[in-house]
């Protein structure tokens, strides 16, 4: 038998085993590491606690007056404008009272502020101004379905720099709120967006310190000084100065309000100028189709598609509709004309309820201009749409009895 060479017999064990034959050594594959596991999150900050109305605006304005970013000067101007509704844009005994309170607050324990009238002539000097939202949340703190708390939010803003400097936040429990709109909010016959309240609105909710200021609400702030103004003296009773401070206010550049039309007609209204008043809503009726939603307060009487038996309320609906179908048939708008309730009492019925009501006013509307029968639609909403969601039915929550039209494609 041959003799085999160590190559060749390797070579013969190789073959029957399946092994490799040996070679230069193979590193080891390494094994890779398990990945480290994410760190922790943080926990979300709590909620701010629900407060009695008192503390809760306190608190507010703690935190905000408290904790401003103001290098410089040791003392500043600071003007307040009016606290409104962060869903309406509404002022009402509740926020006429928080800014009461601030004005308390800011006089004993903040020497370090100037505080001055919210007129035009101060504003025109570019002074800090503090503005406030009060806004109706429900039980998840979101503005839908039926309210339990309120949102207060406190904002105050250099005009110098165009920024916030502060912020403050608070939520209070509804117990001894009174959120009845003063008169002329109340008595204001229709609602749309108006872009200067929206400005005011979007630099309170949503923003924090550093933020600039909305640009709608800076471009209109000297406007709304005299549009302050001219509620007021509505609102004691002038009716003469409030027109008069209203015409002035819509002379200006920034003059073009939603507010400023309501206001001119409520005043032309008391003074018993009716021919005025008419031309005045026609104002109002032209601006929310330029916005492409109006919102006009028609009070029913409850489970009825009649107008209410106040005449106080109702002696007017004569003109507004009137006003409403010879504005809309001189433009080429179709509307959407949709009912709400509030939400008391079962939705099905107030669904059902608030289209008939719709209806009723289609066909009020088509009686006054037949054009309008085949460029209208009625539609009911029910309660799903509130805009202030109390369930009291009362005024204070007379929006969201509201009927609304809006522009839609013909």
């Amino acid at each position: 038998m041959p003799r085999l060479t160590l190559c060749a017999l390797l070579t013969v064990l190789a073959a029957c085993t399946r092994l490799p034959l040996p070679g230069p050594a193979t590193p080891p594959t390494p094994v890779a590491a398990a990945p480290a596991p994410p760190p922790a999150a943080a926990p979300a900050a709590p909620p701010p606690p629900t407060l009695p109305f008192d503390e809760a605006v306190t608190s507010a304005a703690t935190a905000l007056l408290n904790n401003a970013r103001l290098p410089g000067p040791p003392r500043y101007t600071v003007v307040i404008d009016p606290l409104v509704d962060g869903m309406t844009g509404a002022q009402s005994n509740a926020t006429r009272s928080m800014g009461q309170r601030l004005e308390a607050m800011i006089r004993a324990q903040y020497p370090q502020y100037d505080l001055q009238p919210f007129t035009a002539a101060n504003v025109a000097r570019s002074p800090l101004v503090l503005i406030g939202t009060f806004t109706g949340v429900n039980a998840a703190r979101q503005t839908a379905g039926v309210r339990e708390a309120f949102r207060i939010c406190f904002a105050l803003a250099d005009l110098k720099t165009g920024k916030l400097v502060s912020k403050g936040l608070a939520f209070s429990k509804p117990e001894g709120v009174d959120s009845t709109p003063l008169a002329s909010f109340r008595d204001a016959p229709a609602w749309t967006e108006d872009p200067a309240t929206q400005g005011y609105i979007r630099t309170c909710q949503g923003t924090r310190a550093g933020d600039p200021i909305n640009a709608l609400y800076t471009e209109r702030i000297v406007a709304a000084a005299q549009v302050a103004e001219a509620m007021e003296a509505y609102d004691a009773g002038r009716y003469q100065e409030a027109l008069d401070l209203y015409t002035s206010a819509q002379r200006t550049a920034a003059g073009d309000q939603f507010r400023v039309y309501n206001g001119i007609y409520l005043a032309q209204w008391k003074l018993g100028r009716r021919d005025r008043a008419e031309a005045a809503f026609g104002k109002i009726v032209d601006f929310g189709l330029a916005q492409k939603r109006l919102a006009v307060k028609f009070l029913f009487r409850p489970g009825s598609t009649a107008f209410g038996t106040d005449n106080r309320q109702t002696e007017a609906y004569p003109l507004w509709l009137k006003s409403i179908a010879t504005q809309t048939a001189s433009s080429p708008a179709c509307l959407e004309i949709t009912g709400h309730t509030s939400a008391t009492g079962p939705e099905p019925l107030n669904e059902r309820l608030s289209q008939l009501r719709a209806e009723y006013v289609k066909t009020r509307l088509e009686a006054s201009n037949p054009t309008l029968a085949k460029r209208s639609i009625a539609n009911g909403m029910g309660s799903r749409q509130t805009l202030v969601g109390n369930g009291r039915d009362d005024a204070s929550d007379a929006l969201d009895r509201r009927v609304e039209f809006k522009v839609i494609g013909c």
